[in-house]
């Protein structure tokens, strides 16, 4: 699998380790990063505390190829990541000029306070992430991608840095369900993912309109060792008595 490229998502948030707010950022960034053949391999979810964010950083930036940071660069006091990351670079944080620009542009006049233009204060020789969505930009430091909490602001963000990701071949995905149960299924699973140690074999049972079952998904970036597993998986299920569900 494409281990060389790697990624790590720092979810920074009271706010969704309350409860209160759903992270949906995680599952945009793990589809699009199979599809650019980044592995994500970590996601972490930590608060709006200087000190865990600056030893979070430093701790993953030095670990996967690229972080990304969804959270805390907004105007209130409890945004705090702009200033943590660059805490952890041992930078100064400065006022952009660009991003005080594209900010006047975007609010109607007079409507630029001071509380709104702490988004334009980043980390110094950061790069700007452009955000189409509201004009408060995010920010690149290294190999850390600094980018908003709000999903659609994200997201927009996250494509926007697309060209700056070196990625590998996508992570292509198939998937078998059957009526069988986990248990039925867990000798056979094991052996056919020793044959298949380049290819993961996931195992997730469900339960549907009364009926219970297992969706298996097998990920790898060749085609032809899927192809040939989603058969060898249909054979299996075949020969244990169960029977593949559309």
């Amino acid at each position: 699998m494409n281990k060389e490229i790697t990624a790590c998502v720092i979810v920074i948030g009271n706010e969704i380790l309350s409860g209160r707010t759903q992270d949906l950022n995680v599952a945009y960034i793990g589809k699009r990063c199979d599809e650019l053949g980044i592995r994500l391999m970590q996601t972490r979810i930590i608060p709006d505390v200087e000190a865990t964010i600056v030893a979070t950083i430093n701790e993953c930036r030095r670990m996967f190829t690229y972080i990304f940071t969804t959270g805390g660069i907004g105007p209130t006091h409890d945004d705090i990541t702009a200033a943590s990351v660059a805490l952890a670079f041992a930078k100064k944080i400065e006022r952009r000029a660009e991003a005080v620009e594209v900010m006047d542009n975007y609010y109607e006049s007079g409507k630029l306070t001071e509380a709104r233009l702490k988004m334009a204060d980043v980390p110094a020789d950061s790069i700007l992430i452009d955000n189409p969505v509201s004009a408060a930009p995010g920010f690149q430091l290294e190999n850390v991608f600094v980018m908003a909490g709000v999903p659609i602001i994200m997201q927009a963000m996250f494509e926007g840095i697309v060209d700056r990701l070196a990625g590998g071949k996508a992570m292509l995905m198939e998937s078998v369900a059957t009526n069988l149960g986990e248990s039925a299924l867990a000798l056979e699973l094991s052996r056919l993912q020793d044959a298949y140690t380049d290819v993961s074999i996931g195992s997730y049972p469900y339960f549907k309109k009364g009926k219970v079952g297992v969706n298996l998904v097998i990920r790898s970036i060749e085609q032809s060792r899927l192809t040939q597993l989603k058969k060898e998986l249909q054979l299996m299920i075949e020969k244990l008595g169960g029977k593949i569900v559309d």
